[in-house]
């Protein structure tokens, strides 16, 4: 019996496990922004908020962001793919750690630290596009290893 219990268990882990997705979080929502993230790192979810979606478009705005890394960083490359009606119309990447300069203050965390940043943001962009798109953002690290992903769908109706 116990071990037809044990089984049963296991079988439920393996079930949980497989088929569990992150949920979507939101950002922000506003009038004519909204804002929302799902992580696409099956291991590791994250946090990150916005105090106004309004501020995003006057450069420097106020975020929250926490996890726990999984993986050490030494190196760190951030990846990110526009993505509109399913096909990719943009892409930028930069190396944020490595060698000589490091662009972050998390530059060198190791593996189970804990990273929390609440402090301004500037994205160096004028304007958030307008439409409905997809932001895939990767975060690698040294070793080509995923330290976090996430999705972003962006829905701005502004009109600038």
């Amino acid at each position: 019996m116990k071990t037809s219990n044990a089984l049963l268990f296991i079988l439920v882990l393996l079930y949980i496990n497989a088929s569990t997705q992150w949920p979507t979080h939101t950002v922000c929502k506003e009038d004519n922004l909204e804002i929302y993230y799902k992580s696409c790192d099956p291991q590791q979810d994250f946090a990150l908020s916005i105090d106004h979606c309004s501020d995003i478009a006057t450069h420097t705005f106020n975020i929250r962001a926490a996890m726990v890394l999984g993986h050490s960083i030494k190196e760190l490359s951030v990846k990110l793919d526009m993505i509109v009606n399913g096909k990719t119309v943009l892409t930028y990447s930069e190396t944020l750690c490595g060698p000589g300069h490091s662009k972050l203050i998390f530059c060198g965390k190791e593996k189970g630290e804990h990273l929390y940043y609440e402090g301004p943001v500037t994205l160096g962009i004028k304007e958030i596009p307008q439409g409905d798109y997809t932001l895939s953002a990767k975060l690698t690290n040294q070793d080509h290893v995923i330290v976090a992903c996430a999705d972003f769908t962006v829905k701005n109706y502004l009109d600038y």
